[in-house]
């Protein structure tokens, strides 16, 4: 797998030719109006849009939204949006509606509820595109306590020595037998990299067993035999799926400020 280079990004496919694309929607279960909360004055979406911007390997940021409200959030910070079909079950169906009226290579999908994403994350997650055959990628961290390892809403995921994942689960996978053995985990980090045909292709797959019984969609690709990169990467990402995390959040950025 290629080294990621601090400098430029290392799959050598030019900007003009990835796309990032932000997902985002009001009506969320646990936190509805989600993108539209206020983080350090400035709507959650924007940290978001603002922090993908920095990535100097993305040519065009477009968040993709099927709300007024956000839309007009978005445009009045000054970042592109594109209204999509409310009838999407998934993020992923709304990055790919963008996608089939873009000229592109690769399609990253963004999560909108990542406010503290390093651009560098992108770079880790393209990096391994150098290879003209690999179709998607995501990353994945270390785990390093023990209730993330046990917690059903931290993804895990397990990899073949040449990084490319074996499953996914909600479950804490590999089982350690050993029950005093030290902890060997890895937390799936949900950005993705796609190729914008493979991408197409797998928006329009029917959903699959194993994906329904985890409801992680990603298992749709490794059901289909799709090899999938999974990068490691040493950044930490804290997901806003609640408004405690929002607060978790917050609380970062105040520390970062005072260092």
């Amino acid at each position: 797998m290629p080294p990621v280079s601090p400098q430029g990004n290392a799959s050598n496919i030019p900007p003009g030719k990835i796309v990032a694309v932000i997902p985002a929607r009001y009506a969320s279960t646990r936190f509805p109006g989600k993108p539209l909360a206020d983080l350090a004055g400035r709507p959650l979406i924007e940290h978001v849009y603002r922090r993908v911007t920095e990535c100097r390997a993305i040519g065009t940021v477009i968040i993709a939204t099927d709300d007024e409200r956000i839309r007009k959030a978005v445009e009045a910070f000054g970042g592109r949006v594109q209204m999509t079909n409310r009838a999407h079950v998934s993020g992923t169906d709304r990055v790919a509606e963008v996608a089939r009226a873009i000229d592109c290579e690769l399609v990253v999908n963004v999560q909108g509820d990542e406010p503290l994403i390093e651009p560098s994350m992108i770079e880790e997650a393209l990096a391994p595109f150098a290879d003209p055959a690999l179709q998607m990628g995501t990353l994945r961290r270390r785990i390093e306590d023990r209730a993330d390892f046990l917690d059903p809403h931290v993804t895990k995921v397990v990899v073949n020595g040449d990084g490319r994942a074996l499953y996914f689960s909600r479950t804490p996978i590999p089982h350690h037998r050993d029950s005093g053995a030290p902890l060997e985990a890895w937390k799936h980090v949900g950005l993705y990299v796609y190729r914008r045909r493979f991408l197409l292709e797998f928006a329009r797959m029917l959903p699959t067993p194993l994906e329904g019984l985890e409801a992680l969609e990603q298992l749709r690709a490794i059901e289909h035999g799709v090899a999938i990169a999974v990068v490691e990467t040493r950044h930490n990402s804290i997901g806003v799926d609640t408004p405690d995390d929002l607060e978790k959040v917050r609380r970062a950025l105040g520390a970062a400020a005072r260092t």
